[in-house]
């Protein structure tokens, strides 16, 4: 059997869930695609999924021979088709966060798929960390300090935070002197803060934590800021985020001697030999509006 189709038909396995779909989308019989999967198993000389008559699931081999056998399809396709290697083009699966869907990926995506109709962008909008290979992400944008490792973390820029609260709320329960005084307020804090403290350079560029509480955390910066708008407490945002409410005066600054730290964006994906050209372009778009200020 062909190496190749045996490894495409395996893409389609691991991506519809079950050999009859696989059979289906191909338009070949089961049995040729059960043979295929057969072929695979023998090659990699493991058991590649766990087949039961309620679903397929791919064993923690089968993960790994995903990989290689996408990253294989992909040259395949290249070799067939030199001539439109660098053009962008196909689906594009991408994982984010709803604030970097909001404020990172969607001011680029008009400009993105004008200049490339071929190309079709699909969005996973998750605020909890996803499996690249589990859930078939070709790249993931997060802003940590601590990308995953065994994958590949391409830096695309900086996310810049703020401390603010309405002039309501800082009117009824005073403007914090230090960040001592943090204790004393209704600190409106992000759901996956370790600890639930805040993070600070001081003036003379030291590292500075501070634990903080209050009666309100999320995973969604946008909730915090409505509710910061709304004089509920001190919020930490991104400047993105806040830029527009502390232009119009629903939130001022506090605290402005200290800096909240920032986080580093990365787009993480999986091999950085074989790149497709979508990936390429929606990457280096993306890390020429970070650098925008």
């Amino acid at each position: 059997m062909d190496r190749v189709i045996a490894a495409q038909v395996y893409n389609r396995i691991c991506e519809l869930g079950s050999l009859s779909a696989a059979a289906r989308a191909l338009g070949i019989s089961r049995p040729m695609v059960s043979r295929y999967l057969e072929q695979m198993e023998k090659w990699a000389g493991t058991r590649l999924v766990n087949r039961s008559t309620r679903k397929l699931t791919l064993t923690a081999a089968g993960e790994k021979v995903l990989q290689k056998t996408r990253t294989l399809s992909q040259i395949s396709q290249e070799i067939e088709d030199q001539s439109a290697k660098d053009l962008p083009s196909g689906t594009l699966r991408v994982a984010c966060a709803h604030f970097t869907a909001m404020h990172m990926i969607a001011p680029v995506l008009p400009g993105l798929l004008s200049r490339y109709p071929q190309l079709r962008v699909e969005l996973d909008v998750n605020n909890h960390p996803v499996s690249l290979v589990g859930e078939r992400i070709d790249v993931a944008i997060r802003i940590t300090d601590n990308p995953e490792p065994g994958m590949i973390a391409r830096r695309l820029g900086e996310c810049r935070s703020v401390l603010c609260a309405s002039p309501a709320y800082l009117a009824t329960h005073g403007i914090p002197d230090s960040a001592d005084d943090l204790a004393q307020h209704n600190c409106l804090h992000y759901s996956f803060f370790a600890g639930q403290s805040w993070h600070f350079l001081t003036p003379e560029g030291e590292n500075l934590s501070v634990a903080v509480s209050g009666n309100l955390s999320a995973s969604i910066s946008s909730l915090l800021m409505e509710a910061a708008v709304n004089h509920c407490g001190i919020a930490m945002l991104p400047e993105r985020e806040a830029q527009t409410a502390l232009e119009r005066g629903e939130l001022v600054p506090v605290l402005t001697t200290l800096r909240p730290k920032s986080l580093a964006i990365y787009g993480i994906y999986q091999s950085r030999e074989y790149q497709p050209a979508a990936l390429r372009v929606f990457l280096d778009e993306l890390a020429r509006n970070l650098a925008d200020p």
